[in-house]
C-alpha cells in the first residue's frame, strides 16, 4: 500500500478527476481540513474517495446538518470521512440555500450507497435539519414521529404547542383561566 495522499494531492486528484468546478473551496487550518464540494457532485466525489487506491476513505464517521439561519440564507451539509488503512482524515461539505416557508427541502443527493452508515445520517439531518437526500432507500424521520412539524435544529424553529392533544412546549408554563382550563 503506498503512502497517504497529503491534503494538497487530495484536491488536486478531485480537480483532475471532476474539473476545477467541483472543488468551490478548501480549509487547510480546519480539523480535519475540509473541501467545499458543489452539491450536485458529493455522491460522485464520495464514491472517488471510497474507491479510490490512493485515497480509500473507507469509513464515513458523521454526517451533519447545519442551518447557517434565515439571514445567512443556506444550510450545509458536512461529511467527516476517515480511511483506516491510511489513519487520514477528510472533511467535505457542501452549502445549500436555504428554503423559505412553504418551498421544497433543499437537496443534495444521497451517499448511503457508498457508505451503509449514511443511511441512519442521512435520515437524522432530514429529521432534524430538513435538508432532503436524493436517491436515499428510506428518507423518513428517525428521531421524530412521522407527523411532526417541522425540523427542531432549525433557527427558526417553533415547536407546535400541542402533539395529538398533549402539551409539548417543555420549559413554558401554560396559562390556565379562571375555570382551570388551559388556554
Amino acid at each position: 500500500m503506498s503512502a497517504p495522499a497529503s491534503f494538497t494531492t487530495l484536491v488536486a486528484l478531485l480537480q483532475d478527476k471532476f474539473g476545477t468546478g467541483i472543488v468551490l473551496g478548501t480549509d487547510e487550518a480546519g480539523m480535519p481540513p475540509a473541501v467545499l464540494i458543489a452539491p450536485d457532485a458529493i455522491a460522485d466525489v464520495c464514491r472517488f474517495l471510497y474507491e479510490g487506491e490512493q485515497t480509500y476513505f473507507d469509513l464515513l464517521s458523521c454526517i451533519t446538518g447545519l442551518d447557517n439561519g434565515p439571514e445567512a440564507a443556506s444550510m450545509e451539509v458536512v461529511y467527516n470521512l476517515y480511511s483506516i488503512p491510511y489513519n487520514q482524515h477528510l472533511m467535505l461539505k457542501v452549502v445549500l440555500p436555504r428554503n423559505l416557508p412553504g418551498q421544497s427541502l433543499p437537496v443534495v443527493p444521497s451517499v448511503s450507497s457508498i457508505w451503509r452508515t449514511a443511511d441512519w445520517h442521512e435520515r437524522e439531518v432530514f429529521d432534524l435539519v430538513g435538508i432532503h437526500f436524493t436517491g436515499h432507500p428510506d428518507l423518513r424521520r428517525i428521531l421524530l414521529p412521522d407527523d411532526w412539524e417541522g425540523h427542531p435544529l432549525r433557527k427558526d424553529y417553533r415547536e407546535q404547542e400541542y402533539y395529538h392533544g398533549i402539551w409539548v412546549r417543555y420549559g413554558q408554563e401554560r396559562l390556565e383561566d379562571e375555570s382551570g382550563k388551559h388556554q
